[in-house]
């Protein structure tokens, strides 16, 4: 087993504690003279950035494409709501009057909504968007603060600009860490843990998978329930298939895309290994999955990329694959907008976007 030194295991604790997911790299010996801001913004070859948000970790855009909902997954994070057309954001949530109507029909064990005293606690993560009926969508997204939960908004796409209405939660049950959701087509919604419980002492543990993880399903009626076959090192992203009867797992410490069966007896299983560690996953209209992700533990230099997988086929083909950029470091999302492609990151400011091919 590979020997750590203890600044990696303690930045590995460190955002274990944060329900961030992903470890992050050890820290530079040698930090890099930071950048003015306006220079940081600036473009890097063909990439381009939208500035001034925090960790947006995950990217859902809202049908039409003229919008989209960023998460902010680190201190000071915040929901921002950014235009596809003018390339700006402005905040969804925290705001002073947040709009709140709790179904308690659906989440009857919600205890209420985000307590707004979480401050610097907030974190938004993992986001998944279902459309809906009349412009008026749900966004589920995982959040972690004073409790641990799948917080549900309404988005009423209508307004312009939309509106965020949070309409209930589900808070994970002790020990889970969750990451990433996706909504359900039968109802409810299903969201990996990165771990099951317990920190790892090392790094190696999430990557051997003496520290795993699994996905979780939730309904009404059942509550929270394990998926079976699901338990991986480290399961990041998660997608589903149009029917409901795959989960596509983002297996960050196996470095694989992992295609798992639903509802079925026995459980079926198959695999693709990554030249990354994937973080979120996110279905395109083709029917294609993108996976965004980076490599840190196995390169001399920090890398982030973007791959097209084939859910049928498991075939893998690249999209891109770079150097780290200052305050865009490890890619965590990817999705495709008309002819462009836009990155989210979970250690940076800053939305990425260049020309698809």
């Amino acid at each position: 087993m590979r020997k750590l030194d203890w600044m990696m295991i303690s930045a590995v604790l460190a955002v274990a504690a944060a329900g961030c997911g992903a470890p992050e790299p050890p820290a530079a010996a040698e930090p890099a003279e930071e950048m003015p801001a306006a220079d940081a913004c600036a473009p890097v070859g063909e990439i381009q950035f939208i500035c001034d948000l925090i960790s947006p970790e995950d990217l859902a855009v809202l049908p039409g494409e003229e919008w989209v909902i960023a998460s902010g997954n680190q201190e000071g994070g915040m929901i921002h709501l950014v235009s596809v057309r003018d390339k700006t954001s402005s905040v969804l949530y925290p705001t002073t009057a947040p709009r709140e109507r709790l179904d308690a029909a659906t989440y009857p064990d919600c205890p209420g909504p985000i307590d707004p005293g979480e401050g610097a606690a907030f974190r938004a993560h993992g986001l998944y968007l279902k459309p809906g009926d009349g412009g008026v969508h749900t966004v589920y997204m995982v959040h972690h603060g004073f409790r641990e939960s799948v917080e549900v908004y309404e988005v009423d796409g209508n307004a312009n600009p939309p509106e965020l209405t949070w309409v209930g939660c589900a808070v994970a049950p002790d020990g889970l860490t969750l990451n990433s959701v996706v909504a359900l087509p039968d109802g409810g919604f299903a969201a990996t843990s990165f771990r099951t419980a317990g920190l790892a002492e090392s790094i190696d543990e999430i990557l051997t998978g003496a520290i795993s993880g699994s996905v979780w399903e939730w309904s009404t009626a059942g509550g929270w329930t394990e998926v079976p076959g699901s338990a991986t090192g480290g399961p990041n992203g998660l997608e589903i298939s149009d029917d409901g009867e795959w989960f596509y797992i983002a297996g960050w410490g196996e470095q694989r895309f992992i295609r798992l069966s639903r509802g079925r007896d026995p459980v079926e299983r198959d695999a693709v290994d990554l030249h990354f560690r994937p973080d979120n996953l996110r279905m395109q209209p083709d029917g294609s999955v993108f996976g965004a992700g980076a490599d840190h533990f196995n390169t001399p230099e920090e890398t982030f990329h973007v791959g097209r997988i084939d859910p049928q086929t498991l075939e893998v083909t690249r999209i891109i694959d770079h150097p780290v950029i200052e305050r865009f470091a490890a890619c965590t999302a990817a999705i495709q907008i008309g002819g462009e492609i836009w990155m989210g990151t979970n250690r940076g400011e800053k939305i990425g976007y260049f020309p698809a091919r």
